[in-house]
């Protein structure tokens, strides 16, 4: 990838005593809780983003809330720089290290602590992943609602800090709707619990600064969430269109009449193939859009509730319509959608966009993104959350090209201005991390930044949680 995004200049003082921090941090945690080999380093320099690579100092796998404490305490007393990691499934660069920082994972803290169905809550370390919580609770009949692509292997700190959301988001909200509580280590070790069970704390909400913060105010050590009773069905539907911007609107009008499905996602051509291709899902090929549309409740609620979206559908010349016919039907074509990454991985490199806009804009703006990527002569697949306007366009690419990955980046930029243009923002759920950074320019006014910037700056006056991301790197001083 082109040079475009610059890292903070590595402190010749903390490289310069890289031994002895290595030997400091011995002292606190396991030998199997440290990594500092540098063949052994190579998995943690970079995340899903990969277009950018450094090798950290060193890594450490705390197993404890008590020992995230003493590597923050211990870091913060020599200002040595700190980046956070989950799983590393980021499309935003969130847990790309620096050759100065310590990574302090949290894949060894994955236990799940206790599950209170009176009030219906888990409490969990930061390390669980995604998919566990809901496993842990559904043969009582209960599930966590935060469902991205990457459920498999995300943990539940990396949602909190990306504030992610998934494919049933816009029924049930993101993570933020559904995080009730965490533990929380400071920049210089002290450990502070923000909300809990109940459902609402009193003073500032600082629970929601939390969350989203992309790993820059603290270390979530753990979390307490949301359980949400099984609905007593679900049912997706196929609906295929012979234009992606007849989808688009379709969806508007969907929501505009204040119909709200448990989900609404979008693929066009290019990603019904490269999906069908992966899971062969009986997604339809013989049309430019698809939409997959999942309505829940009772069998007289679903057949009503799709009865009026398909009535909207037809409107705009919807040309396929099905219905899931079964479980392991339904199970396929939630497979499609959730493997449509990794399928398009397959196929070529590429940059996943993460812009969000309203929904009376979708039309407009898968229009232009189209005409954006042509206009660099590469190929562009859309698949997306389309209930809440979370638009994800893949541009399709040759790493092994600087010209062609130069080229990638710019439309990425390009389009990521077209969503803020038309009203929108510069993420949804991926976070800003090191890849939107130079763009939060384009969104906010210097006073904006620099009032975000000292909010950072109160709970990190170093600046050494998670450097180089978020915040243009220019006018930090200011803060």
């Amino acid at each position: 990838m082109a040079e475009a995004i610059s890292f903070l200049e590595p402190r010749a003082d903390v490289l310069a005593r890289r031994s002895a921090i290595v030997a400091d941090l011995a002292d606190l945690l396991a030998p199997e809780c440290l990594i500092h080999e540098q063949r052994e380093l190579v998995p943690f320099e970079t995340d899903a983003f990969v277009s950018y690579r450094r090798l950290p100092l060193a890594v450490a796998l705390p197993r404890s809330t008590a020992e995230v404490a003493a590597v923050m305490k211990y870091c913060h007393r020599y200002g040595i720089p700190v980046v956070p990691r989950g799983a590393g499934t980021s499309l935003s660069g969130g847990a790309i290290p620096q050759e100065d920082a310590v990574v302090l994972g949290l894949s060894k803290m994955n236990r799940i602590l206790d599950i209170d169905y009176a009030n219906r809550t888990a409490t969990v370390q930061a390390g669980v992943t995604n998919l566990h919580v809901s496993e842990s609770v559904s043969a009582d009949g209960f599930f966590y609602a935060p469902d991205p692509s990457s459920q498999l292997a995300c943990t539940i700190g990396g949602n909190i800090g990306m504030n992610s959301g998934g494919a049933h988001c816009l029924k049930y909200g993101v993570t933020t709707n559904n995080l009730l509580g965490v533990k929380l280590v400071l920049t210089d070790g002290t450990v502070i619990d923000l909300g809990g069970k109940a459902l609402d704390a009193p003073g500032y909400d600082l629970l929601g600064l939390v969350c989203g913060s992309e790993g820059q105010l603290g270390i979530v050590t753990e979390a307490t969430v949301r359980l949400i009773a099984k609905p007593e069905g679900a049912r997706p539907v196929l609906f295929g269109f012979d234009s992606s911007e007849e989808a688009g609107a379709c969806v508007a009008d969907v929501i505009a009449a204040g119909i709200v499905p448990v989900a609404i996602e979008f693929m066009d051509k290019p990603a019904i193939e490269i999906c069908e291709a992966f899971a062969k899902a009986g997604y339809p090929l013989d049309v430019e859009a698809l939409l997959i549309v999942e309505v829940e409740g009772s069998e007289a609620e679903m057949d009503d509730m799709l009865a009026s979206i398909v009535a909207i559908a037809r409107a705009h010349r919807v040309k396929t319509v099905r219905e899931c016919q079964s479980a392991t039907e339904a199970a396929l074509i939630w497979k499609g959608r959730k493997s449509a990454f990794g399928a398009t991985g397959r196929i070529a490199d590429y940059i996943c966009m993460d812009g969000t806009v309203p929904l009376s804009q979708l039309s407009y703006v898968l229009k232009k993104t189209s005409e954006i990527v042509d206009g660099y002569g590469l190929r562009v697949a859309n698949v997306f959350h389309a209930g809440d306007g979370n638009m994800h366009p893949l541009i399709l690419f040759n790493a092994n090209d600087p010209e062609d990955a130069a080229k990638a980046e710019a439309a990425g930029n390009d389009i990521l201005r077209l969503c803020v243009d038309a009203g929108g923002c510069l993420t949804g759920e991926h976070g800003v991390g090191i890849e939107k950074r130079d763009l939060m320019r384009h969104q906010y006014a210097d006073v904006d930044l620099a009032q975000m910037m000292s909010v950072r700056a109160a709970f990190d006056p170093g600046w050494i949680l998670n450097p180089s991301k978020v915040f243009p790197l220019e006018g930090r001083n200011a803060a």
